[in-house]
């Protein structure tokens, strides 16, 4: 018996001496994590003292260079179709948007940058010269968005018959040097993960003959796909997924170009009070952006993009067609050049329709107003949804019974959504900020337009109030024989846009 004990002593003592050693060991690794994640923090802090504006009107004044940053799931796929594209030329997009970029942007003359790509791409960039926008989303709606879209996606390739065919074609359509969606972050990451769980799931399927599916939420369709809540506990979801706003907007995801990423998001990861210095950042970068979007306030934020972005785009236009009218006069044949060689054929081609290079063609002749910019914007989204509609019921199809909709979100249960608030915990801090911003920059826009339609009406009763009676009558008769002009043109152009319609579907 006594001996039993002496051999456990030092036992106990052994196991009692590792343990202090773990701990001490965890110490030293929280200390350095520490260290990194502050140094990384202060430098980020002072190169945004550099690109703070003294006061907000700079910060309001869009640049040469407009940054799109593109949070995924965020609807900025329909800001850069149905606004940016509208306003820009595709010659005056900087080259492989939304691709990891293969180029320096300090050497390209262009003025639009639209992609997933991280804040960390502002090194790259004239920062000077560069205006930045962004779109923010409520968290749990941008896991759950990003979750349906990885499997819509990856169920397309279902229609192969194994996964090695699949992977094959995918790799087809890379060496045609198209940019799909496999090309792109995170997608690159996300679909192949899927799609080699889909069809392990298919091919168990097939193993065990008749499967029925008893509970038809798509969200916890074992047979069919991979668990919700087995998803967002996947090493893939901790690195991509979670805080994934944050970390992009911060400049830290495992697609950065800053060489201490990695090990920052790391640290922050495995200690989470050290993500408190993370979320500054990105509040700070948030602060000093030109606008910034909210997916939940859809037509107000497409309201106040106009305004603040868009008219801004169009008052440049003009300002340029004034600069080009008052330069010596260039030769027919230089002119006719300058137009085809246009980004307008190339938008023409690409989505099929003539109305979206005569919209165009309208914003670059400067006709456009942020009036007829948001009339676009609106018939542009009716379409692109459709189309995204129709493109997703075919997509999970080969997954049926499973299918996302609106009311299938109801079927996540509570504690899942406690979850991803939980794994999340610093976008949800960062959309509260996001909020606050978006509501001052709401307020201060809808200030200026009150304030410049009482400066028009002021005006105008200025007019009217320096005028006597004859001069009065003489202006109302000017105006009645005007106005019935006016409304034939508009008619007139109205039934000659309508036949050219007619004609481009024919």
């Amino acid at each position: 018996m006594q001996m039993n004990l002496i051999w456990k002593l030092p036992l106990v003592g052994l196991i009692l001496l590792c343990s202090v050693l773990v701990s001490f060991g965890e110490e030293l690794d929280f200390d350095h994590c520490e260290r990194v994640v502050k140094r990384w923090a202060d430098a980020s802090s002072s190169s945004s003292r550099e690109e703070r504006h003294p006061n907000n009107k700079d910060k309001r004044s869009l640049k040469d260079l407009l940054f799109f940053l593109h949070v995924p799931r965020t609807g900025g796929r329909t800001y850069f179709n149905c606004f940016l594209r509208k306003l820009y030329d595709n010659a005056e997009e900087c080259p492989r948007s939304y691709d990891k970029l293969r180029f320096n942007p300090m050497k390209e003359k262009c003025k639009l940058l639209a992609t997933h790509d991280d804040y960390s791409l502002m090194g790259m960039l004239p920062r000077e010269r560069t205006s930045v926008m962004t779109i923010v989303r409520d968290p749990v709606a941008r896991v759950l968005s990003t979750y349906e879209f990885s499997v819509e996606v990856a169920a397309r390739f279902l229609v192969h018959p194994n996964l090695t065919s699949a992977a094959r074609m995918a790799s087809r359509i890379r060496k045609k040097n198209v940019i799909s969606t496999l090309d792109i972050w995170p997608w690159k990451y996300l679909v192949p993960w899927m799609r080699e769980d889909l069809f392990a799931r298919r091919d168990a399927r097939k193993v065990k003959g008749v499967v029925i599916i008893e509970d038809d939420n798509p969200y916890d369709m074992e047979e069919m796909l991979m668990p919700l809540h087995k998803y967002l506990d996947t090493p893939t979801a901790h690195d991509i997924i979670h805080n994934g706003a944050t970390f992009q907007i911060a400049g830290l995801t495992n697609n950065s170009h800053l060489a201490e990423a990695h090990e920052v998001r790391h640290c922050v990861q495995k200690y989470r009070n050290l993500g408190e210095h993370v979320l500054q950042v990105a509040k700070r970068r948030l602060d000093n952006m030109l606008y910034v979007g909210l997916t939940e306030e859809h037509r107000e934020s497409a309201s106040l993009f106009a305004n603040v972005v868009g008219s801004q785009v169009l008052s440049q236009v003009v300002k340029s067609n004034l600069t080009a009218k008052n330069k010596t006069t260039k030769s027919e044949e230089s002119d006719t050049v300058s137009e085809s060689g246009s980004g307008s054929d190339k938008s023409e081609i690409q989505n099929g329709t003539s109305e979206v290079a005569s919209n165009k063609k309208e914003a670059k002749s400067g006709n456009m107003t942020v009036e007829t910019l948001m009339e676009v914007y609106e018939g542009c989204i009716t379409h692109l949804r459709k189309s995204q509609g129709t493109r997703r019921v075919n997509s999970l199809k080969r997954i049926s019974p499973a299918n996302f909709t609106k009311g299938t979100r109801a079927r996540v249960p509570r504690e899942v959504i406690q979850q991803i608030k939980s794994l999340n915990n610093l976008d949800v801090e960062l959309y509260k900020y996001a909020k606050e911003i978006f509501v001052k920059e709401h307020e201060l826009v809808s200030k200026k337009m009150v304030s410049t339609s009482k400066r028009s009406i002021a005006d105008l009763q200025n007019v009217f109030g320096e005028m006597d009676d004859e001069k009065l009558w003489k202006f109302v008769s000017v105006a009645l024989i005007l106005l019935p002009l006016f409304l034939l043109f508009l008619f007139v152009n109205f039934r000659r846009r309508r036949t050219s319609k007619v004609k481009f579907s024919n």
